[in-house]
């Protein structure tokens, strides 16, 4: 069955899945909450705890799941999903990348963790600087790109672009590969990269990364940007380079 939870903070809808789960407890849990959201006008800040009693659903249910959940996506700020259970949480985990919405696995140990993650999104965004004197855009990336991240190298790059007819340069600088936290963020990247790849003319990757160094070469055969590959260590040099402008351009 499924429980409201409501230990929970304002703005945040929690419910418990123990035993198994039925389309009743869609109609008489779940279906309520989505619509109070809905009613509220506000995005859904989901917290689901699935408890090591759960046992599966009905075939019946699993209909409901995916019928309620695809109503629910266009309204889903974040879900955080809460188990022990491993076949659970590597389901969800599979899941999330397709989901417009902020998804996280937490232990059962860190519900208040998994609450606290909920009240504070987005979270903390990459850093994004704009090097005026230099017209070049910097980004420090420590996470999977999300779409909110996008957005803020995109308002960082359009206020120079507003006054310039093109950027000198963008560096991104991370660890490694971050890729993107889902399907979102990917498709917010790609309309980025759409609407912007004319008006950059070099792109620094500041990454390790193994074979970044082919990737960057291929791509800057297709793409406007100048591309180049640099180690994590070269943050300054490859700032140098971003900065530079082809001869006789002012």
């Amino acid at each position: 069955m499924i429980e409201r939870d409501l230990d929970v903070p304002a703005g945040v809808d929690a419910v418990r899945a123990v035993g198994i789960v039925t389309p009743q407890d869609y109609q008489d849990v779940v279906v309520p909450l989505l619509a109070r959201a809905t009613d509220e006008h506000r995005r859904l800040r989901f917290l689901c705890v699935v408890d090591e009693a759960f046992t599966g659903m009905t075939p019946a249910a699993m209909w409901d799941d995916v019928r309620l959940g695809l109503s629910a996506m266009r309204n889903l700020a974040g879900c955080a999903v809460v188990s022990d259970l491993p076949w659970v949480r590597e389901m969800t985990r599979f899941s999330a990348f397709f989901l417009p919405g902020h998804v996280r696995v937490f232990d059962m140990a860190e519900r208040a963790e998994a609450v606290r993650w909920l009240v504070e999104l987005p979270g903390a965004l990459a850093d994004v600087r704009l090097r005026t004197e230099q017209g070049v855009v910097v980004v420090d990336i420590d996470q999977p790109l999300r779409r909110e991240d996008i957005d803020a190298i995109a308002t960082q790059v359009d206020r120079w672009l507003a006054d310039h007819a093109d950027l000198p340069g963008l560096v991104l600088h991370a660890r490694g590969f971050p890729g993107w936290e889902n399907i979102s963020g990917l498709l917010r990247h790609l309309r980025f990269v759409a609407g912007h790849q004319g008006r950059i003319e070099r792109l620094a990757l500041v990454v390790d990364a193994p074979g970044l160094d082919v990737a960057a070469r291929v791509a800057g055969t297709v793409l406007h940007p100048d591309i180049r590959h640099f180690p994590a260590a070269a943050m300054d040099g490859a700032i140098s380079w971003a900065a530079a402008r082809p001869v006789g351009v002012g």
